[in-house]
C-alpha cells in the first residue's frame, strides 16, 4: 500500500512525497528527522525470507559504494510484513527524461559528457569484488543536479556476480527499448548488458525516440533505425560508437564500460581532452525536482489517418510531443451539439425520469450501448472533452441486504493433471465465457488439450470470470446476455473451480460487473452502477464492506475495467468521457488518480493488463470507426503521460489480454474466419496457438494461477 504523506517510518524518516512507482514498490522523498536532511526512501514490497535476504545483501553492498556519480546508501530496515526500505541520498534536480521533455533532443557534447560520467559509474560498479551490474540504465535513472553534476540512481535491479553464480537483489526485469535481448530470458548478463543500456539511453537522448526493442531485434521482428536517419546532425563517428554499444551479440559490443567511454570521448576533437568530473548545463530553477503530474487529462489526437505510419513499428515515440490541432469540423454543427449537451444536462437534473430517457437517446445517437466493446463500429465524435471532478477521499459504504441464491446444479468435477511444466505456468488451465450453448456460461479448459467443461448454469447467462489468486475460485458476472451487455442489472457471484459452492458476492446487487481479485486475496475491485453511472468500488472479503474508489460524475462519464497491480498497491481502470476512452491509475484506496495514456476523439484505449513484474502494462487501442485493434504497451516505471507503443505481434484484433502466471505468455480473444475464439502467444508473438474452435462466441479468457501450497 502506498505510504501517505506524513507517515513516520523507523521512528526517524517522515514521508514528504512520492517520487515514483515501479513494479516492486515506490520511491519516496522523506526527511531524516534525526539529521534534518532530505533522503530518498526506496521501498521493496516483497517480504519473503529470500527477498529479505537479498535486500539485506543489496543494502550492505551498496552502503560500501563510494563514487562521485553514485548516491550514498546510509540505512536499511524492514517494517514487519509491510515492506523493506533502503535509505539513500536524495539527489535534487531533473532526470534525463525530464530534460529531454523540456529541451527536446540533447546536443552531442552534453550526451558525450553524460555517457562518460555514466561509464565511470558503471566501471566502478563492475570492478567491485564481487562485481555489481546495474541492469536498469535508462533516462529516468540518470539524474542531473542543480550544479550540473550527473548521478546514476536506482539500484532496484542490481545484480551481484559471485563466481559463476549471480545474486539478483531485485526482480529480474527489463525496460523495453533499453534492455538487451539477454536480459529477457535466462541468458547470462554481464557488464556488456549495462553497456547496451547506456548506448540505448544515449541513442534516445540524441534522437528523442526510444530505440527498437532488443528482443524484437534479436527475433528479426525489428531492426535498429540508424541514429543519423533520425537525427542527421549527429556525427558519423558518434553514431557508429553508440550503435556498436547496442549490438545484439554481446561479443560485438564494447566489452567494458571503460572501452565505451574512450570511444565516446574520442568521437569528437572537443571532448578528447575531457577527463574526470564530467558536468553538463544545470537545469533551470523551475525544472528542478521531479516534474509534477499534469493538472488535468490531456488529449493528443493525430492529424489524421492511422495512429502510426505504415512503415512505423510503433516504438518511435518522441519524448517531447507537440500538440496537434484537432480537426475543426463544421462550427454550426459543433454549436448544435453543445446546445444538445446543455439541454441534456438540464433535462437530466430537472425532469423526472430524465436519466433513463437520456441514456436511451445517447444509445440511439451512437447506435451502440453505452459500454460497447471496441470490436463494434462507433461513429466519430466531435463532442468536447468533458471535465470531471474526481473524489479523492472515498468514503461511501454500503450495507448489503439478503437476496436469494439462484438455483444451480453443479456439473461433474473438472479434473486435469498438468504436465510437469505447462505453458504459462500455473495449472495449465484457463476459464472463459462462451455462448456455444445459446447463452453465455463459464467454462474451464486445458491449455494443452482443450476439452472445455462448463461450470455454471445461470438462467440469464454468465461471463467475465476472474480467478482468486490461489486458483481455487472464480468471481463472475450474471446476468450476462451477451459479450456487449451493459450489466445495469447484473450482480457478482463466486463459485469453486469444480462448479460447486455458488453464492452471490454481495447480498445486494447494484449493477456490478468487471470484477478483479486483489493479489493478496483480501479485496475484489469491480465496476458498478450503484451511483447512477458506472464507477469503481472495492469489496473487503473479511468485513463485507463496499467502498467507493472512483465516482463517475456527469451524464456522459463511465468508469470500468479495474485491474490490480501485482503488488496490491495500485489499480488501473478505464474512464469513458463522451466517446473518449482513457486509461487511468490510482492507489488501492482511490487516491492519486492519474491519467496514463493519451486519448482523444480518434482513439479508444481499453482493456488494460498489468505485467506480473509490474514494469509495464498492455492495452488495446483502436481508431474511431471500422478498424483493427492494436496491442499497445505502456512503461509504468516512467509514470509519464504518454501515447504508449504499438506492438506489432500476433494476430489482429487482440482484445481482453491477460498474462500467464509465469509472465511469459499472453491469452487473448481474437476473430478468425468470422468467429471469436481464444488464443495464446508468447511475448514476442513468435508462437500463436488457437485454444478454442467452437462456432460459438468465446471471450473473456482468464489464465488459472497455481494454487497456494
Amino acid at each position: 500500500m502506498t505510504l501517505e504523506r506524513g507517515t513516520l517510518l523507523h521512528k526517524r524518516y517522515r514521508i514528504v512525497e512520492i517520487l515514483g512507482q515501479g513494479g516492486m514498490g515506490s520511491v519516496y522523498r522523506a526527511v531524516d528527522e534525526n539529521l534534518g536532511v532530505d533522503i530518498a526512501l526506496k521501498e521493496n514490497l516483497f517480504t519473503t525470507d529470500e527477498y529479505s535476504r537479498q535486500f539485506r545483501l543489496e543494502a550492505v553492498i551498496l552502503a560500501n559504494l563510494r563514487h562521485p556519480n553514485l548516491p550514498r546508501v546510509s540505512d536499511h530496515f524492514v517494517v514487519g510484513e509491510q515492506g523493506q526500505y533502503l535509505v539513500m541520498d536524495y539527489i535534487e534536480g531533473e532526470d534525463l527524461r525530464q530534460r529531454m521533455e523540456r529541451v527536446g533532443t540533447i546536443g552531442e557534447d552534453e550526451v558525450i559528457s553524460i555517457g562518460a560520467a555514466m561509464s565511470d559509474a558503471l566501471s566502478y560498479l563492475h570492478s567491485r569484488k564481487p562485481p555489481i551490474l546495474h541492469r536498469d540504465l535508462k533516462p529516468g535513472n540518470v539524474k542531473i543536479t542543480p550544479d550540473g553534476h550527473i548521478f546514476l540512481v536506482d539500484f532496484g535491479l542490481a545484480k551481484v556476480v559471485q563466481g559463476s553464480q549471480a545474486t539478483t537483489t531485485g526482480a529480474r526485469a527489463m525496460t523495453p527499448g533499453y534492455s538487451p535481448p539477454e536480459q529477457y530470458g535466462t541468458a547470462r548478463t554481464d557488464p556488456r548488458t549495462d553497456v547496451y543500456s547506456l548506448g540505448a539511453t544515449l541513442y534516445a537522448a540524441l534522437t528523442g525516440i526510444i530505440p527498437e526493442d532488443g528482443l524484437a531485434r534479436a527475433m528479426d521482428n525489428a531492426q535498429l533505425t540508424p541514429l543519423r536517419k533520425r537525427n542527421p546532425k549527429i556525427s558519423k563517428r558518434l553514431a557508429t560508437v553508440i550503435e556498436k554499444a547496442m549490438a545484439i551479440d554481446p561479443a560485438e559490443r564494447y566489452q567494458t564500460a571503460d572501452e565505451f567511454q574512450r570511444a565516446l570521448l574520442a568521437s569528437k576533437s572537443k571532448t578528447q581532452q575531457l577527463t574526470g568530473n564530467y558536468v553538463v548545463a544545470p537545469p533551470p530553477p523551475e525544472a528542478e525536482g521531479d516534474a509534477p503530474p499534469p493538472d488535468k487529462p490531456k488529449s493528443r489526437p493525430p492529424a489524421g489517418g492511422p495512429p502510426y505510419p505504415a512503415e512505423d513499428n510503433g516504438e518511435d515515440k518522441p519524448f517531447n510531443p507537440q500538440k496537434k490541432k484537432r480537426k475543426s469540423g463544421c462550427f454550426p454543427r459543433f454549436l448544435l451539439l453543445l446546445l444538445l449537451i446543455a439541454a441534456a444536462y438540464l433535462t437530466w437534473n430537472f425532469m423526472p425520469g430524465a436519466r433513463e430517457q437520456v441514456d436511451a437517446w445517447m444509445s440511439s445517437l451512437r447506435g451502440v450501448t453505452s459500454t460497447q466493446r471496441a470490436t463494434d463500429s462507433l461513429p466519430p465524435s466531435e463532442l468536447p472533452i468533458a471535465t470531471s471532478t474526481v473524489t479523492s477521499e472515498p468514503t461511501a459504504t454500503f450495507t448489503p441486504s439478503a437476496t436469494a441464491t439462484p438455483d444451480f446444479t453443479p456439473t461433474p468435477t473438472f479434473t486435469f493433471t498438468p504436465a510437469p511444466t505447462p505453458r504459462g505456468g500455473g495449472l495449465g488451465q484457463f476459464a472463459f465465457a462462451s455462448d456455444r450453448s445459446g447463452i453465455p456460461q463459464i467454462y474451464i479448459a486445458s491449455i494443452e488439450e482443450g476439452n472445455p467443461v462448463v461450470i455454471t448454469n445461470m438462467p440469464d447467462g454468465a461471463c467475465q470470470p476472474a480467478w482468486s489468486p490461489d486458483g481455487t475460485r472464480l468471481v463472475f458476472t450474471s446476468p450476462c446476455a451477451s459479450r456487449d451487455a451493459t450489466f445495469a442489472n447484473s450482480a457478482l457471484y463466486i463459485i469453486n473451480a469444480d462448479g460447486s459452492g455458488l453464492s452471490p458476492l454481495l447480498a445486494e446487487s447494484g449493477g456490478d460487473f468487471d470484477a478483479s481479485w486483489s493479489p493478496d486475496g483480501t479485496h475484489i475491485a469491480f465496476a458498478s452502477w450503484r451511483t447512477g453511472r458506472p464507477s469503481i468500488f472495492s469489496y473487503d472479503l473479511a468485513t463485507s464492506e463496499v467502498t467507493l474508489l472512483f465516482e463517475s460524475t456527469g451524464v456522459f462519464m463511465e468508469a470500468h475495467s479495474p485491474v490490480w497491480s501485482p503488488f496490491n498497491n495500485q489499480i488501473l481502470y478505464v474512464i469513458r468521457k463522451f466517446e473518449i476512452y482513457e486509461i487511468w491509475s490510482m492507489t488501492d484506496t482511490g487516491k492519486g488518480q492519474t491519467q496514463l495514456v493519451y486519448s482523444g476523439g480518434d482513439y479508444y484505449n481499453l482493456d488494460p493488463a498489468w505485467a506480473p513484474d509490474g514494469k509495464f502494462i498492455l492495452f488495446s487501442q483502436r481508431s474511431v470507426g471500422p478498424s483493427t485493434i492494436w496491442l499497445m504497451q505502456f512503461v509504468m516505471e516512467e509514470r509519464q503521460l504518454d501515447d504508449g507503443s504499438r506492438l506489432n505481434i500476433g494476430p489482429t484484433p487482440i482484445e481482453s489480454v491477460e498474462f500467464s502466471p509465469d509472465g511469459f505468455w499472453l491469452i487473448f480473444e481474437t476473430i478468425a474466419d468470422n468467429n471469436r475464439d481464444i488464443y495464446i502467444m508468447n511475448l514476442d508473438g513468435a508462437t500463436v496457438t488457437r485454444l478454442t474452435i467452437d462456432p460459438g462466441m468465446d471471450f473473456d479468457p482468464a489464465w488459472r494461477p497455481l494454487p497456494s501450497p
